[in-house]
């Protein structure tokens, strides 16, 4: 069955809303991939108009932001924090937001690692400050 990201079938009053037109391929969702500390490994995926997508399963690489603008390639030790989800910690998922322990100390994922195909953080000193 698809995911997709309709209105209620029903009205307040119980009543049924007449359907406007068939389903298009604009109108499905995607399932949510969680992205977790391992070799690193991508899905290609097609979107609309034949634009392919590159889409992150596992990595154990970030692109960490310091606080004078440099970037530097380091391994992710660990997930620290999760607002998404408090489970997500103890199952080391990475989301946007998420807190996590590298090389370098810890940092704050910014960019969506599921949908954009990497992982972009920034130290967690540049995010207090802000």
């Amino acid at each position: 069955m698809a995911i997709t990201q309709w209105r209620s079938k029903r009205k307040t009053t119980g009543g049924l809303y007449k359907k406007k037109r068939k389903k298009k391929k604009r109108d499905f969702g995607k399932d949510f991939i969680p992205v977790r500390i391992e070799e690193t490994r991508k899905k290609t995926v097609e979107g609309l108009a034949k634009i392919k997508k590159q889409r992150l399963l596992q990595t154990d690489k970030a692109n960490v932001f310091d606080p004078s603008g440099k970037a530097k390639v380091v391994k992710i030790i660990d997930v620290e924090d999760n607002p998404a989800n408090p489970h997500f910690v103890r199952m080391g998922i990475i989301t946007k937001g998420a807190i996590i322990k590298t090389e370098l100390g810890l940092a704050k994922v910014v960019s969506r690692p599921g949908q954009n195909g990497v992982i972009n953080a920034l130290l967690i000193d540049e995010v207090k400050k802000k």
